[in-house]
């Protein structure tokens, strides 16, 4: 049987470094870092994001009315819109953006370490190997509403854990309803994983109280009750709305989910990372002054087998499980305990090694943002060319082989800027059924409207998440169009280019021409 955990460590008691409130102050204002140099985060899906945000708030502008139609509607994915909405009107559509984004990774810190402090009375050594979870793919990508949900989750798993441990239970019930609530409302999945967390944790608490399994499901159910309201928002949400649910069990996505879990930029250090953890979690498991909590093994158990059950594709959200797998490892990294009273000696090696460990991938994602800022602040010169209300279709190419495409697209979504900066057309938002408040209505552009029209790859490659440049170049409503920009292309044709003007270029093949260069633009 595992042993409980240590008692608290008494008031006035010395405290190793890790234990200490400046440490996890350190920690919290680390997770700020990456974020910090950036003047546009540059997290994948985000900047198309911030062109919905753009219209979000000046939609009524005589350049976006015709284009777009913003629509407020009550659902489980409006996390960052509401955060934006009205610290935008105060500072900025690109402050604000920038600063709700780096409160994302501080609060998921905060609430890790929180859950830690009090599922073990005190914060082991080896919690920070599980904080550059914090940076994992689904945060890279740009899940900014998930990510902030996961974040809010996480602080809410600390305050049930705390209110359980005190036999709080009619305040925790309270409190609940609405925090279940505001978290629904960030994004649906976050709500759900809060909803696992809760489930595992008092069901693990109820058998350690001398309940058979069985009965303790029966009261973690009841106690859980208190995070169900959403539910009725679920239904009012998804009653007559589409959304497809799709892809189950396939296990290649899977396995590229696991392995991909903290994809940056290096794909050599990218996995020795992932490596390393999973031999620090079989360390903990095999040495005999280690252990596992048994709430938070369960826990991440419980998320385990979620993940495997969950399909690729919820209500057309992709990547639906792919999300769940960086919690999955930094629960059961933050279950990892001493077995009895600390062993100061041990600990300052783990806690050495964690410290090392959390450090470079901190670094790496810190230099990983700001190649992608200076990159993207590079391209983004082709906006000077642009006019206010500019109508612009943007091809970003992609690496075909499985190095190449390693690195995270962090110009997959660059299109979206000419909405922000210019109120003008990008070809690069998402037809989500039943999951958006933005709808395209420029029709003339066609299929040109949406995502992944702003994919290209070369002309040869058998990638299925995008169309040969070669194709799209010739395929492309041009009538509907001012500007062509192109971001890295593959290599194309500069037949399929004539008649265009060059106004732009870099050194890497980038380039944005104005498609009627006699000035006479077809009207919209």
């Amino acid at each position: 049987m595992i042993p409980p955990a240590a008692p608290p460590t008494p008031k006035g008691s010395p405290r190793p470094w890790w234990e200490t409130r400046t440490f996890v102050v350190l920690m919290v204002l680390l997770a700020a870092v990456p974020l910090l140099y950036p003047p546009v985060p540059p997290l994948v899906d985000l900047l198309g994001h911030m062109g919905r945000y753009r219209v979000m708030l000046d939609g009524d502008a005589p350049s976006l009315a015709p284009l777009y139609h913003f629509q407020w509607a009550l659902m489980g994915n409006l996390g960052v819109d509401l955060a934006v909405y009205p610290l935008a009107k105060l500072i900025g559509l690109e402050p604000a953006v920038k600063l709700v984004v780096i409160a994302i990774p501080m609060m998921t810190v905060a609430g890790m370490l929180w859950v830690a402090r009090e599922v073990h009375h005190r914060l082991p050594p080896t919690v920070m190997f599980a904080l550059p979870f914090v940076y994992g793919h689904h945060f890279l990508f740009g899940f900014v509403n998930y990510s902030l949900s996961v974040a809010l989750a996480m602080i809410a798993f600390g305050l049930w854990l705390r209110l359980g441990r005190l036999h709080r239970y009619r305040l925790r019930a309270a409190l609940f309803v609405p925090i279940s609530i505001v978290i629904w409302l960030c994004h649906a999945f976050g709500w759900g994983m809060l909803g696992l967390l809760a489930f595992s944790a008092e069901v693990v608490r109820a058998h350690d109280d001398g309940r058979s399994w069985w009965r303790a499901i029966l009261r973690a159910v009841g106690q859980a009750l208190s995070l169900a309201v959403p539910v009725v928002l679920m239904l009012a949400w998804r009653e007559g709305s589409g959304g497809q649910t799709a892809d189950w069990f396939n296990w290649t996505n899977k396995m590229f989910s696991l392995r991909t879990v903290l994809r940056d930029r290096w794909i050599g250090w990218d996995r020795l990372s992932f490596f390393f953890v999973v031999v620090v979690f079989g360390f903990a498991v095999i040495y005999p002054r280690l252990t596992l909590s048994r709430m938070l093994s369960f826990t991440a158990l419980v998320l385990a087998v979620t993940f495997v059950c969950l399909p690729r594709i919820i209500f057309g959200s992709a990547y639906a499980d792919m999300r769940l797998m960086p919690f999955v490892l930094a629960m059961a990294l933050l279950a990892i305990r001493f077995r009895r009273d600390t062993d100061l000696r041990i600990g300052w090696v783990l806690a050495s090694v964690a410290l090392a460990f959390l450090l470079a991938r901190t670094a790496s994602v810190t230099w990983s943002l700001k190649l992608a800022s200076d990159e993207q602040q590079q391209q983004l010169t082709a906006l000077d060319h642009m006019p206010v209300g500019a109508k612009v279709v943007t091809m970003v190419g992609l690496g075909c082989t499985k190095e190449s495409s390693w690195p995270m697209w962090r110009n997959a979504h660059l299109g979206g800027m000419v909405v922000v900066r210019k109120l003008g057309f990008s070809n690069d938002h998402w037809d989500v059924e039943g999951a958006k408040l933005l709808t395209v209505t420029y029709a003339k552009a066609g299929a040109w409207r949406y995502d992944p029209s702003n994919l290209v790859v070369a002309n040869r490659c058998p990638a299925r998440w995008a169309k040969p440049i070669g194709y799209m170049l010739a395929a492309f409503p041009r009538d509907a169009f001012d500007y062509l920009w192109l971001i890295n292309p593959p290599p194309y044709d500069p037949a399929q280019v004539a008649g265009m003007q060059k106004l732009w270029a870099l050194p890497d093949g980038s380039a944005l021409y104005r498609i009627h260069p006699e000035g006479a633009n077809p009207a919209p």
